[in-house]
């Protein structure tokens, strides 16, 4: 007697149509984001929808790409291979528009840069006036900019997604060209609120420096600028320079700040430097591009109008 066995089916996806590159794009956000609640602002949509996308997209792939719930929200093993794959198919997607916008004699396509914070207030400008000739030169060039750590503009160029960054000199990686931009100075500052902001006596500043507390970042630094704060008393930390410049103006802290950031407090006299012939470092920043890179039309024109801006300078 001969029996039925019921032979297993697989799900294959065929084919991807634009319905399936929205709910990539969708899960990409989340997944940036780190849940659900978190990508509704960046998506401009409500978390109902967002958990339908995914679902969506659950669905159509047959995968279970994310795990929500009372224990919050984390990736699956299948949802970081999906994740990583999204980000290859988005970059291969650019590529594409970038190369076919390279026939045309007019600028067209996305530029995408990442950028350290803080650095607008530099007064060299370099960054500001080459972004300002790339508009003018290609009015359809859609400009993109991320605020983000050095070792995540680092990856993101890596990954593809940025096609440049702004950083600063922490250390090299091989697959990148870093070309040298500017240097930034920093200084020791306390605010008004501090009781060394009345000291005249610098020799005094200097002794009672390491008798405050300090606040130090909590971001990459290289060895040299970190024995700066060896010295210093550090009890707080901050991701960037604008949480380093909240503590400071508490007046329960002292901290480094660059300069051209500080300056804004200091013309209010809401801070002052301290002991800056002895508490400064130098910062030093490069433009990151990869090696190697495919020819992109947008990014040659920027880097051409960076590099004429320095030499003016």
């Amino acid at each position: 007697m001969m029996t039925n066995k019921t032979v297993p089916t697989t799900h294959h996806l065929k084919r991807l149509a634009d319905a399936d590159l929205r709910l990539l794009r969708v899960f990409k956000t989340v997944v940036e984001a780190g849940g659900f609640a978190a990508a509704e602002v960046s998506l401009n949509i409500s978390r109902a929808a967002i958990s339908m996308a995914i679902s969506d997209l659950e669905t159509r792939l047959n995968l279970r790409l994310c795990m929500r719930g009372r224990a919050g929200f984390s990736v699956t093993q299948e949802g970081e291979q999906v994740y990583q794959s999204t980000l290859h198919l988005f970059t291969a997607i650019e590529s594409f528009r970038t190369d076919v916008n390279s026939l045309h004699n007019e600028l067209h396509g996305e530029f995408n840069i990442g950028i350290t914070d803080n650095l607008v207030t530099m007064p060299h400008m370099h960054i500001t006036n080459s972004l300002g000739q790339l508009k003018q030169q290609g009015s359809q060039v859609q400009i993109n900019i991320s605020m983000m750590p050095s070792t995540r503009i680092e990856q993101g160029i890596l990954d593809g997604h940025l096609h440049a960054g702004v950083a600063a000199n922490s250390h090299h990686l091989p697959e990148l060209e870093y070309l040298p931009l500017y240097s930034e100075q920093s200084l020791l500052y306390c605010s008004a609120d501090h009781p060394l902001f009345t000291q005249t006596n610098q020799q005094t500043v200097r002794q009672q420096i390491a008798t405050y507390d300090a606040v130090a970042p909590a971001y990459a630094q290289s060895a040299e600028i970190k024995r700066h704060y060896q010295g210093l008393a550090t009890t707080a930390t901050a991701t960037d320079r604008e949480g380093i410049a909240f503590l400071i103006l508490t007046g329960a802290y002292i901290g480094y700040l660059p300069s051209h950031f500080a300056q804004q407090w200091v013309d209010q006299q809401r801070m002052r430097p301290l002991a800056p012939e002895h508490c400064h470092f130098d910062t030093d920043f490069s433009v990151i591009t990869r090696k190697g890179r495919r020819h992109n039309s947008i990014l040659n024109y920027w880097l051409s109008s960076l590099t004429s801006a320095g030499q003016r300078s």
